[in-house]
C-alpha cells in the first residue's frame, strides 16, 4: 500500500526534486501574476510587469519611519528576550549563540500579527496570487554586524515543495526592512528571471533536516552549473534602501545573501503569503511534515 501511495505522489508531483542523480532545469508550469491587471489593482501596470518578468519588486520607503518604529522596538525586545532563552522557534547562528531567526511572529506576537494583516500588504498579495491568502511562514531575521552569517543561494519553493508539500508556485515572500540595507551589510541578492525555471536538486533529504538547514542549508541547494547559467542570463540584483522598504519576491526566484562583516546590523520581518487555493499537502519527500512554526498547515 505504501508503495502505491509513493507512485501516485510521484505522478502528481509537478516539480520533482531530490530524487535524481543529476540536477535538472525544469520549465515553470504556473503563472507568476495570477490576476489580470486593471486600473484598480494594488500595483501599477509597470510594477506588475516588472514583478512578472524579474520575479521580484522593490518598494523603497513603503512604510514611514513612524510606522516602523514600533516594529523595530519589538524586534529589539525579542532579540534581548531570546538571547539566553532556548525555544524551538528561535534559530541561532551556525557555530554561535547569536539569534539568527525567530519564527511564527505573526502568531506569537500581537504587533507582528497586525502587520501581517496590514491592508496595503494584503491587497498586493491578493492581486499577485489571485485569491485570498494566508501566512505560510513568518520570521524575524537578524544579521548582526561583524559576524552575521550568509544565506546560500536557494529557491524557497524547492524546500516548501519537497519538505512541506506546497503543491504549486502560488506563494511569495514579503521582506520589510527594519534597518537600512546597504550593499555592504549582507543584503538580499536575487537573480532576475530565475523564477521561470525550477532547479531540481540532488541528494536525499535527511530526517529532521530543518534542525540543521535553518542554520545552514546543505540539501535543496542548486548546483553551480545551474546557478551560473541563471546568473549569466539574468545577472544579479541587490535591492537596497532605507528602513521601511519592502521587497516582494516570487517563491521560486533564486536568492541569497552574503555574510555581514560590516559594523552595521541588518534586520527584517519576513512573511510568506500563500494562496488559500494552494494549501499544503503531504511533503513530496515522503517524510513527516516540518513543524507548524516553520510551515503552517492550518
Amino acid at each position: 500500500m505504501k508503495m502505491d501511495q509513493t507512485v501516485v505522489k510521484t505522478k502528481e508531483d509537478a516539480y520533482p526534486s531530490r530524487i535524481a542523480e543529476q540536477p535538472e532545469l525544469l520549465e515553470r508550469k504556473d503563472p507568476v501574476v495570477h490576476s489580470e491587471w486593471s486600473p484598480g489593482a494594488a500595483l501599477t501596470k509597470e510594477q506588475s510587469d516588472f514583478y512578472d518578468k524579474n520575479g521580484y519588486l522593490f518598494l523603497e520607503e513603503f512604510f514611514s519611519q513612524e510606522e516602523i518604529e514600533a516594529w523595530r522596538n519589538e524586534l529589539e525586545r525579542l532579540q534581548g528576550a531570546y538571547r539566553d532563552q532556548e525555544a524551538a522557534h528561535v534559530i541561532r547562528e551556525p557555530g554561535g549563540k547569536e539569534v539568527r531567526s525567530i519564527f511564527a511572529v505573526h502568531e506569537n506576537n500581537d504587533i507582528f500579527k497586525q502587520l501581517a494583516a496590514h491592508p496595503k500588504l494584503v491587497a498586493m498579495m491578493e492581486y499577485l496570487l489571485g485569491s485570498e491568502t494566508y501566512i505560510h511562514q513568518s520570521r524575524i531575521n537578524f544579521k548582526p554586524g561583524f559576524n552575521g552569517k550568509e544565506f546560500y543561494w536557494h529557491s524557497d519553493f524547492e524546500t516548501w515543495h519537497v519538505e512541506d508539500g506546497m503543491p504549486r508556485m502560488r506563494a511569495l515572500s514579503c521582506s520589510i526592512a527594519l534597518s537600512d540595507n546597504h550593499p555592504f551589510n549582507g543584503p538580499l541578492m536575487v537573480i532576475p528571471g530565475s523564477h521561470k525555471k525550477f532547479v531540481a536538486c540532488v541528494g536525499q533529504t535527511p530526517e529532521n533536516h530543518f534542525k540543521d538547514s535553518l542554520r545552514k542549508q546543505e540539501y535543496g541547494v542548486p548546483d553551480h552549473d545551474s546557478l551560473t547559467k541563471m546568473a549569466e542570463e539574468g545577472g544579479i540584483d541587490t535591492p537596497v534602501g532605507k528602513a521601511g522598504s519592502v521587497l516582494l519576491f516570487d517563491c521560486n526566484v533564486m536568492h541569497g545573501s552574503n555574510s555581514n562583516i560590516s559594523p552595521y546590523p541588518r534586520s527584517n520581518v519576513f512573511m510568506v503569503f500563500n494562496s488559500v487555493e494552494n494549501k499544503l499537502q503531504e511533503p513530496f519527500s515522503g517524510q513527516k511534515p516540518r513543524p507548524d512554526y516553520i510551515a503552517s498547515r492550518d
